[in-house]
């Protein structure tokens, strides 16, 4: 162990490390223009690479293991509790075919680009696990999936790298198919055509404000937000215990992959809360903040992943794995779009079941409001969302294709 500023067992100190680098990420998101550009979990992660290869932390601490064990399984109920199946099914049924579409088309990205690359990048049938649940869902499914297959740290940091690279590129070629005669041609661009037709005067600008604005969070929402999500979390990895007593060691392959889908702690973590928002659905439609403090969460995983991860690790890997998930998106890109076209979806909900995949729900509509096409955007933040749900069950499927 080397020595370094703060000590490994001073827990205090390291605790005040992580949430002041999960303040500044935050607070250098929102207030810089450039910062903006770049997720704010992968500000926090730079923070940790840089305090932790600088000698200021330790690689290893008691600290670390707290987020891990703890504050990563409550993110995942947080982020679950707004996903409402009456109105995914009511107000998105159509989107949401070609949102699952898409998935099939990263789940088949996935297991190409990994034949690809198998012999140049280490622990890739982990990454193509976490990547593929990442592209269905989002950062919080990324997260499960690593701390479920154990993929070494400074794997996870090389990847998140080259990851947001990809993504910068990718959200280029969306925004400019969106504005290609040709594509809109060809598919179609009804939204786009309706939005050219209001005069700049009539435009909702403001909307783009609104739609973000700030939630009241009373005292009652955090505590039962915060009761809830341990509850839940408590259930569901007591009952992952019981049922791996129960079902034994399997026998081959196929019991494997069988046993490992009804027993899995996080797909169990998934599926519990899935099933208590439905019957509660009331309950928890009216919670604020769960969202916020699930972010939050996910915030501090990424700095806790960033700590132990090697600078020469993620300069020497991050290239590759910048082509391994650049390939994965551009087969997302070409099923989603030619299945688009043979079901006859227009340019717009192409591009944004493309960008909910592989950018996940905020990002998506995002790109609806910027581009004014602002009837899809509670669509596709609803279908995005559900995302989340699946994702982990998509990566582990991948994992068991290409493990």
């Amino acid at each position: 162990m080397k020595n370094t500023l703060i000590a490994s067992d001073n827990s205090l100190l390291l605790w005040a490390f992580i949430m002041i680098a999960v303040a500044a990420a935050i607070m250098v998101e929102q207030r810089f223009k450039w910062a903006s550009k770049i997720p704010g979990a992968v500000i926090a992660l730079i923070i940790a690479i840089i305090a932790s290869n600088f000698n200021i932390i330790p690689v290893e601490a008691p600290a670390y293991d707290v987020v891990w064990q703890y504050i990563l399984p409550l993110a995942i109920p947080l982020l679950l509790f707004k996903t409402n199946l009456h109105s995914l099914f009511k107000e998105s049924g159509r989107l949401l075919i070609l949102f699952l579409i898409s998935s099939v088309a990263t789940m088949i990205g996935t297991i190409a680009s990994f034949w690809l690359f198998k012999a140049y990048i280490p622990e890739l049938d982990k990454i193509s696990g976490m990547i593929s649940a990442s592209y269905t869902g989002g950062a919080v499914n990324f997260a499960a999936m690593s701390a479920k297959l154990g993929t070494s740290q400074s794997m996870v940091a090389a990847t998140i790298v080259a990851d947001n690279f990809m993504m910068a590129a990718y959200f280029i070629i969306l925004i400019l198919l969106s504005g290609w005669t040709v594509a809109r041609r060809f598919w179609g661009s009804p939204y786009t055509d309706q939005m050219e037709k209001i005069p700049n005067s009539d435009k909702p600008q403001p909307l783009v404000t609104t739609y973000w604005k700030p939630k009241n969070i009373a005292l009652k929402d955090i505590a039962l937000s915060l009761a809830w999500s341990i509850f839940i979390v408590a259930l569901s990895f007591h009952l992952s215990s019981w049922l791996k007593t129960l079902l034994g060691q399997p026998n081959n392959i196929y019991q494997e992959l069988i046993f490992g889908l009804i027993s899995d702690k996080y797909l169990l973590l998934t599926t519990v809360t899935f099933i208590i928002v439905s019957i509660f659905k009331e309950t928890f439609s009216k919670l604020n903040g769960t969202q916020e403090l699930g972010t939050y969460a996910i915030y501090m995983f990424f700095v806790v992943i960033g700590i132990p991860a090697s600078v020469q690790v993620i300069i020497s890997h991050a290239p590759l794995l910048f082509a391994f998930v650049f390939v994965i998106a551009m087969l997302n890109l070409i099923l989603t779009f030619a299945v688009g076209k043979v079901f006859k979806f227009s340019l717009e909900e192409n591009i944004l079941a493309c960008n909910a995949n592989i950018g996940g729900p905020t990002t998506a509509a995002a790109m609806a409001i910027s581009r004014g096409w602002f009837n899809l955007v509670g669509p596709i933040m609803v279908i995005g969302t559900f995302g989340y749900v699946i994702g982990n069950y998509v990566g582990t499927f991948v994992y068991f294709v290409v493990g």
